[in-house]
């Protein structure tokens, strides 16, 4: 067996199918068929087996895939070492988030970054459905992903950073009567029309919860998954909405307010591949994403205080 085998075979316990881990990796079906085969003549016991028309692993394959993850990471580590070496501690790192995270961790990444000798970070914006995120993993060495506080966590092929757990607030209008309210329940804003983001997005699920304890449907006025743009629809009188607290700067036409009775906040991750901090660049870029994240949480409660 060789690296490029256990590759392929941790790619197919992830993508589930042959065609998909040739896609992900640019190469014919049957180039990843024939690496399959070779790959099984060394091992006494099958490593795949047909689930109707899909290639799935065994048990045995599950656990040489497992294997596969740290044979990459120390592969990494190696060539992380040569990298480390020849002195490239400014080599690119390429860095995804979804939208409102872009919007206040690159700014204060970009600042910090500027200095000689730094990472140069090439940065993306990816608008997925939470289950997506691990899978961007393959293409970017880092990925800023959200999660609700009570969904299930991370798969275990990527390591993830918790960078912010965030509370989701009820924005509102500043003139809207709730506005007098310090905090919000469910039954407050059941009767509410609402804009929420499509389905497959976590902020979904609280929308959910706070139907089932005011114990009626909500009304989806509005699906919107861009926040900025949330915010000018509320302001407009388009109904009310979830924000996140401290990533999304403030409008002076709305008021947040905090909600009981419901779990509402969101976890900001950092995922990556085990093997991608083998390299000193994207060590560096994540310490300062840590940082970027301690300042944003911090100058939203002086901003709090203050007012």
């Amino acid at each position: 067996m060789d690296e490029r085998q256990l590759r392929i075979l941790r790619e197919l316990g992830e993508l589930g199918s042959v065609s998909a881990v040739a896609e992900a990796l640019l190469v014919t079906p049957s180039a990843i068929s024939q690496q399959l085969r070779l790959l099984q003549r060394s091992v006494p016991v099958p490593l795949t087996e047909r689930q109707g028309r899909r290639l799935v692993l065994t048990d045995a394959g599950q656990a040489l895939a497992g294997a596969a993850v740290e044979v990459e990471a120390a592969l990494a580590r190696a060539r992380g070492a040569v990298e480390g070496f020849l002195g490239r501690p400014d080599g690119e790192v390429s860095v995804a988030a979804f939208h409102s995270a872009g919007a206040a961790f690159f700014p204060p990444l970009l600042r910090a970054l500027a200095a000689p000798g730094m990472p140069r970070v090439a940065l993306a914006d990816e608008d997925v459905p939470q289950e997506d995120f691990p899978r961007l993993t393959r293409e970017y060495d880092l990925v800023l992903a959200h999660r609700l506080d009570h969904t299930p966590p991370w798969p275990r092929t990527v390591t993830a950073t918790t960078l912010l757990r965030e509370p989701l607030d009820v924005a509102m209008p500043a003139g809207h009567p709730l506005a007098a309210k310090r905090r919000v329940t469910p039954k407050d804003v059941a009767d509410e029309p609402w804009i929420t983001v499509h389905d497959g997005f976590p902020v979904l699920a609280t929308i959910e919860a706070i139907a089932a304890a005011a114990g009626r449907r909500l009304h989806l006025a509005h699906r919107i998954n861009e926040f900025a743009v949330v915010a000018e629809a509320v302001a407009a009188g388009g109904g009310i909405a979830l924000m996140p607290r401290w990533t999304m700067r403030r409008h002076p036409d709305l008021v947040l307010r905090p909600l009981t009775g419901v779990r509402a906040r969101r976890h900001i991750d950092a995922l990556h591949r085990p093997e991608r901090t083998a390299r000193a660049a994207v060590r560096t870029v994540l310490t300062e994403l840590r940082r970027a994240a301690t300042t944003i949480q911090a100058r939203d409660c002086q901003s709090l205080t203050a007012s």
